[in-house]
């Protein structure tokens, strides 16, 4: 009993198990959710219309296609994942260069900004953003949704660049200034470069959860792709069947953007 008990665990450890394990678990596990989600939608009595979900993904007419409200959304969704990012990146990058000035009101000013931004809800920053400051500044909803979400994961990724550049041994900091390069010059050419490549993985973890995060602007009646799943709902009544297909379409989202990033990192890695 206590033979067949080890290698049960040598095949289920992490360490031993092989990766025809790891597809069988992570198959028997999607089985019984999905088996757990029809079983009880069965027992609901609800009535699955898959047949008319494609309409609201795309149409065509004449030959010509046509994107429908779900597909609309996802483009609002890349589009402001994709400016949100950009700004993220900026303001995670300034506030780690501010948090590691030597000017102490730089320090204090990077320090609040981080503070304050991981302590509140996202969605609290989005009703400020859109409520309070956005009729102030005379920004469109896009803007002060884009600027919210950039704001709130720049924090993050302050915090990621701070780790990467810890990371850089101190004997290249010496090396650089040993040969005369400027403060700016050592942090372009000899660190940031380095931290960047140690802050791939946590970097990706970031995107990918910019993408989820960005479903809270809906909250504010931007129609990406969470708001117009939610519309084709309340007109519909196929709860299952579009949340099922607005869960898919992020989750592709997310494992694209890992795999791409998984590349980059065996390209850029240190071993190559």
């Amino acid at each position: 009993m206590q033979q067949t008990i080890r290698k049960l665990f040598y095949y289920i450890h992490p360490d031993t198990r092989s990766v025809a394990v790891d597809i069988a678990m992570y198959l028997a596990v999607v089985t019984v959710l999905v088996w757990s989600v029809f079983s009880g939608a069965e027992a609901s009595g609800y009535n699955w219309q898959w047949s008319r979900v494609p309409r609201y993904l795309f149409t065509t007419t004449d030959g010509s296609f046509h994107i429908g409200p779900l597909l609309s959304g996802l483009m609002v969704t890349l589009e402001i994942t994709c400016y949100s990012m950009v700004l993220a990146f900026a303001f995670g990058l300034l506030a780690v260069l501010f948090r590691l000035s030597k000017s102490v009101v730089a320090r204090y000013v990077a320090v609040f900004y981080v503070e304050l931004i991981r302590n509140t809800p996202l969605m609290l920053q989005v009703l400020i953003m859109y409520f309070v400051i956005a009729p102030v500044l005379e920004m469109e909803r896009f803007l002060s949704a884009v600027l919210a979400l950039a704001l709130f994961e720049g924090a993050y990724i302050a915090e990621i660049f701070r780790a990467g550049i810890a990371s850089v041994p101190k004997g290249q900091w010496e090396a650089a200034e040993s040969v005369g390069l400027s403060r700016f010059h050592i942090y372009r050419l000899v660190v940031l470069p380095q931290a960047i490549r140690a802050t791939l993985p946590p970097l990706t973890g970031q995107a990918v959860s910019l993408v989820k995060d960005s479903a809270l602007v809906s909250v504010i009646a931007i129609y990406d792709l969470t708001m117009q799943g939610q519309a084709i709902i309340s007109e519909t009544y196929l709860t299952f069947e579009i949340w099922f297909i607005v869960a898919l379409i992020y989750l592709l989202i997310t494992v694209s953007l890992s795999v791409v990033v998984h590349f980059l990192e065996n390209k850029y890695s240190y071993d190559h």
